[in-house]
């Protein structure tokens, strides 16, 4: 059963055992005013975080009890810095021990915490320390903690920033803790800055009160994952820089007193079967993942010992659900016990905590099919019935949590019936207080009456969202979120020849993947010369954002624009869409 861990001896074992999966305590469902108070609760019973290496070695226990113990003293040695509540601290979120200490802290001395992104796999360095300072910019942090992984990068990411700390957890846990009392934390008061949508050009931190946070922790505890009152146990690689991660597999399970085997964001790419592996050994029952995660398990080599009969919850969610993926991963482990009806697709976004619907437990994943012509033609999601015409799959995403609502909206505001698609809207006690310090942007998705514009596209279909698309321009690649600006800005800003609004970028359905498009205006004449700025902008792109995009060389003036000058990429992607910038043989030498 062990074959995927292989410091997994006996010695091991006895020198430092897991947290168990029974709290030993009454069961409840984030039925708290905040986060404290959730974890004053769980630190009475016997639960809590097992932090595992990449290989699925067992690195560090961390029952509540003792996190609670270390994060009040966390929380002290911050406010004895001379921080005070209200200040944010701003976190390099890796999956460990010490992430959550200081988290906690931070909840416990009324301090903002804000998690921060690692970096992503061959993206460069350069693009990712202005990313991490703008955020850290934009969430007025007084103090950074970055974790020995990219220690050395310190002095690059705070200098010149007059922060009242920057330095590692150890640093940090060197600190003395001084005897003075804790704030007394209201319901109302900002838990963390979510950064987990906007331009890294101009980073968005979506403000998350405790009401808020623990409105939502409470309806996907009780109301979507239905958490059973004994057995149930989380298993998660996502990264607690995510909502999905940080709210799913690090909030949610504390507050009602599940244990939580997390592994290390960055090498569950190299080595997913471990994931696998936690789930069959320690008996995990709720576990989730992007579609991308399920690909790269059904697509590698794993261990016929695994035994998945215990995975009732197999969530989807962070990005468009592709069901042939999800097929293709059931088949792929029926034989090892996976039951594919414990897929659980839902849907959710940082502005709304996390989650907005799940699908009712054990139906699996269903889809509807329809009428592609009518889909784009008349905007009604016709069931296929014509076995020439063209259709479209698409997955259900589940009733809207309760103590919330949901409609689907055409431009003018009008609430539309099952299989009109529109613009989703939805309210309730787990949406955002708004952006952080960004009134404008707020003021654009949220209205006056508590109605959040989510800007995604879908249908009711009797009485479940089905999620179309995404009418604002975010790309989601592999569950990353990509704004199509900052690739825009990087290949007008490093390649000399290219000048502003030259460049378009937008996501395109390939068959059942998503695919980053760039549309570059190009003035050169000579086959060698357009070769030449092709390759450049694929390298460019790959090397500062860790991303494959097509590039399609189009003429001058080609790219639409507004009547004030901005570039419209909706109206790019249709023009692309039609086949009008399909690249021509004889058209070589046009632009």
């Amino acid at each position: 059963m062990n074959v995927l861990n292989p410091a997994s001896s006996p010695s091991n074992e006895d020198a430092l055992q897991p947290v168990p999966t029974g709290s030993g305590q009454q069961r409840r469902y984030g039925d708290f005013a905040t986060f404290p108070d959730a974890l004053d609760y769980a630190a009475q019973g016997d639960a809590g975080f097992n932090i595992y290496s990449g290989k699925g070695v067992l690195l560090e226990a961390l029952p509540y009890r003792k996190l609670r113990e270390q994060a009040i003293e966390t929380g002290l040695r911050l406010l004895g810095m001379g921080l005070q509540p209200g200040d944010r601290v701003a976190i390099v979120a890796e999956s460990d021990g010490d992430f959550a200490r200081i988290f906690f802290g931070c909840q416990y001395a009324g301090l903002v915490a804000a998690p921060l992104p690692l970096p992503v796999a061959f993206a460069g360095k350069e693009t990712y320390l202005s990313t991490l300072r703008g955020m850290i910019t934009s969430a007025g942090a007084s103090a950074v903690i970055i974790p020995q992984i990219i220690e050395g990068w310190t002095d690059d990411i705070v200098s010149g920033m007059g922060l009242a700390f920057a330095g590692s957890p150890a640093e940090l846990m060197e600190r003395p803790v001084p005897d003075m009392p804790l704030p007394n934390i209201h319901p109302e008061a900002l838990s963390y800055l979510q950064f987990s949508s906007g331009s890294t050009r101009s980073p968005m931190g979506v403000c998350v009160s405790q009401r808020s946070g623990m409105a939502n922790v409470a309806a996907i505890a009780h109301d979507g994952l239905c958490v059973r009152e004994t057995g149930d146990r989380c298993v998660s690689w996502l990264p607690l820089y995510h909502d999905m991660g940080l709210v799913g597999f690090f909030l949610t399970p504390m507050t009602c007193q599940l244990t939580v085997d997390l592994l290390p964001t960055r090498e569950f790419a190299r080595r997913p079967h471990v994931w696998l592996d936690l789930i069959s050994r320690n008996r995990g029952t709720i576990a989730y993942s992007p579609s991308f995660g399920y690909e790269l398990c059904a697509r590698r080599p794993a261990s016929t010992e695994l035994d998945l009969s215990c995975w009732r919850v197999a969530g989807i969610g962070g990005d468009m659900i592709r069901p042939h993926i999800l097929k293709e991963f059931s088949e792929r482990f029926a034989s090892v016990g996976f039951n594919p009806k414990a897929f659980v697709a839902s849907y959710g976004m940082a502005e709304a905590t996390l989650a907005i619907s799940f699908v009712p437990l054990n139906s699996g994943i269903e889809t509807d099919t329809i009428d592609l012509p009518a889909l784009e033609n008349e905007g009604i999601a016709r069931a296929a019935t014509d076995p020439e015409t063209p259709t479209r799959t698409f997955v259900v995403c589940g009733r809207v949590l309760p103590g919330h609502q949901m409609e689907v909206r055409d431009p003018e505001g009008a609430v539309l019936s099952d299989r009109q698609t529109g613009t989703i809207f939805v309210r309730g006690p787990s949406l955002m207080d708004g952006y952080f310090r960004k009134p404008a942007d707020t003021a654009q998705v949220l209205d006056q009456d508590g109605w959040l514009n989510t800007g995604d596209l879908g249908y009711m279909l009797d009485g479940q969202i089905v999620v179309t698309g995404r009418a604002k321009d975010l790309i989601i690649i592999n569950g990353r979120n990509i704004w199509p600006q900052d690739l825009e800005w990087s290949a007008e800003s490093h390649i000399s020849s290219l000048r502003s609004r030259d460049v378009a970028v937008f996501s395109m359905e390939k068959g059942e993947h998503e695919e980053i498009v760039a549309l570059i205006q190009c003035r050169a004449t000579s086959p060698e010369a357009r070769e030449a700025l092709r390759a450049e902008a694929t390298s460019l792109f790959r090397r500062l954002h860790g991303v494959d995009v097509s590039v399609v060389l189009v003429p001058p003036h080609a790219l639409p624009q507004t009547s004030s000058g901005k570039l419209t990429r909706a109206k790019a992607r249709k023009m692309f869409q039609t086949g009008l910038f399909e690249p021509q043989p004889e058209a070589a030498s046009a632009c």
